[in-house]
């Protein structure tokens, strides 16, 4: 779990790499601030995802190529488990332009020490191919095919048409850029980011990266620098053709997301060990840049998750890797009960700051849902309808950094909507009321979570750690990620309740609570 009085200082974007039996992570990282400049490699390695050893920095700028920055970029494992890494370097004219590196020693597990090749940059902005100079970044990691090329993507913009340029290489070295992209959307703006992976049809296995069967679809993701969030869809990648078909109603923009609150910039990887894709991302700060440069870090990665395709093949699904229930600790398990209307239920015997709490509700007479007249983005509805609006069926979940008297607190909530003849669940993260310091970023966020709550159970895990709330309704379906900075509810002066604010009661059929360990980073 994160430890706000860690010496990250300033970090964002994360490339995973699993080598030597161990998980490398390399992110961008500001030695010397906390905030955005300065920007290094940063490197550091783990055996089990939840404990971290810090290394020296990977890559740093050396090159004319990357004299002016080492940005974001990732890992591939070539024939014989070689790694190499693809990174967007700034050259002297502030081109983004991309180099690779490969480690010095492959017989050193750490991976300590990283040479670039001196033909670098191997992919750069030119008059002819017209690419624009200023978006042109975040190389991807590569895949296979079947003709023995290696492909890359690379984020990038043409005026507001957002696209993953697509290049091919047979030795990763000399990159001929393909006549089309992979895929690009008109008004997305740039896409940075990208990354793109099979997933199973079926099951919740993952893939290598250069799997293209029957057996799979495929995800392309981009962090839309325009909107600063993740977006992903799903479809088919049509080899021949090199371009991604996007499944029938998703061609003309991007609608899914990975996370609907503080989330960006994420990165999935294929873990060989274990045989599944893991994917990581960035959580960016909810407090001012002056109480950053005071509290001196900013910027954390978030707990790493497991990702596979839901089984409708309409969705992903998320949920915190399983390693992370080794820091559980102190477990409370209550029994069954009613949650009345405005009843509040506190859960004791845990750390509040430092927490996993699993609930689940079961509603008794969908009638009482409140009629929705119209669809409307999720997220504005739940800035409409707080925690502290009362409805038929919700709102109903858990209030996390909770002080004496509720003065500050974050609530995590559902409400069950009827529209269209048909029920619609959803789920909201309140920072409204998260702190007395309105500096702080008090933004509500909020989704849709495909379930029927007449067949199944409503669902919610929610981590806590000390400033991050992430959260995962429908078993995963819908995450949810908070940044908050409460001023009353910290240490143990902070409490949890599960509460139901609506006029019907609720079912509570399961509540597991946990306290969490810190993990170690060293």
């Amino acid at each position: 779990m994160n430890d706000d009085n860690s010496t990250f200082y300033f970090l964002i974007f994360s490339w995973p790499l699993r080598y030597g039996g161990l998980y490398h992570l390399f992110y961008q990282y500001n030695p010397k601030g906390s905030i955005w400049g300065n920007i290094v490699w940063a490197h550091s390695v783990s055996k089990d995802l939840v404990n971290w050893t810090l290394l020296d920095p990977a890559i740093f700028p050396s090159q004319r190529s990357d004299i002016n920055g080492c940005w974001s970029g990732s890992a591939t494992l070539l024939h014989g488990n070689k790694p190499v890494i693809l990174y967007t370097g700034i050259d002297p004219m502030n081109h983004q332009v991309q180099n690779l590196a490969q480690p010095k020693n492959l017989s050193d597990p750490f991976l300590k020490e990283w040479v670039k090749t001196p033909k670098n940059p191997l992919m750069a902005p030119t008059s002819a191919n017209m690419i624009n100079s200023s978006s042109f970044r975040d190389p991807t990691t590569a895949w296979l095919g079947k003709d023995g090329h290696w492909r890359v993507l690379v984020g990038s913009k043409r005026r507001t048409r957002g696209m993953a340029l697509l290049y091919r290489s047979k030795d990763f070295v000399n990159w001929v850029q393909a006549k089309h992209p992979l895929h690009s959307i008109l008004g997305s703006g740039m896409w940075e980011c990208p990354d793109f992976f099979p997933v199973l049809n079926s099951g919740q296995l993952g893939v290598d990266t250069s799997v293209n069967s029957d057996d799979v679809s495929h995800v392309l993701k981009v962090s839309l620098d325009d909107k600063k969030h993740d977006y992903y869809m799903i479809g088919s990648y049509n080899a021949s053709k090199d371009a991604f078909v996007p499944d029938e109603g998703l061609n003309s923009e991007f609608v899914l997301r990975y996370d609907y609150g503080k989330y960006y910039a994420s990165k999935t990887f294929f873990d060989d060990g274990k045989r599944r894709r893991v994917l990581l991302g960035w959580v960016n700060e909810s407090s001012s840049q002056a109480d950053d440069i005071k509290k001196g870090w900013s910027g954390i990665h978030a707990i790493p998750r497991a990702i596979w395709l839901h089984k409708s093949g309409k969705q992903l699904v998320q949920w915190p890797v399983v390693e992370i229930e080794k820091l559980r600790a102190n477990t409370v398990n209550l029994a069954p009960r009613v949650l009345k209307g405005g009843q509040l239920l506190q859960i004791n015997g845990v750390t509040a700051t430092q927490a996993d709490v699993e609930i689940s509700f079961q509603v008794s007479n969908l009638r009482k849902a409140e009629v929705l007249d119209y669809l409307t983005d999720p997220q504005i509805l739940c800035s409409k309808k707080g925690s502290a609006v009362k409805s038929g069926l919700g709102p109903f979940g858990l209030l996390v950094f909770a002080s004496e008297g509720l003065q500050e607190y974050t609530s995590v909530f559902f409400r069950i909507f009827r529209y269209q003849n048909k029920n619609l669940v959803l789920l909201c993260s309140d920072q409204s009321r998260s702190s007395l310091n309105k500096d702080n970023d008090l933004t509500n966020y909020g989704t849709f979570v495909e379930l029927d709550p007449l067949h199944e159970k409503i669902s919610l895990r929610t981590l806590i750690d000390r400033s991050v709330v992430e959260s995962f309704g429908g078993e995963g379906r819908a995450c949810i990620t908070a940044r908050v900075y409460p001023t009353l509810a910290i240490n143990d002066k902070a409490k949890i309740y599960a509460f139901n604010n609506g006029t019907a009661d609720v079912k509570i059929t399961r509540l597991s609570a946990w306290s969490m360990k810190k993990a170690q980073i060293n």
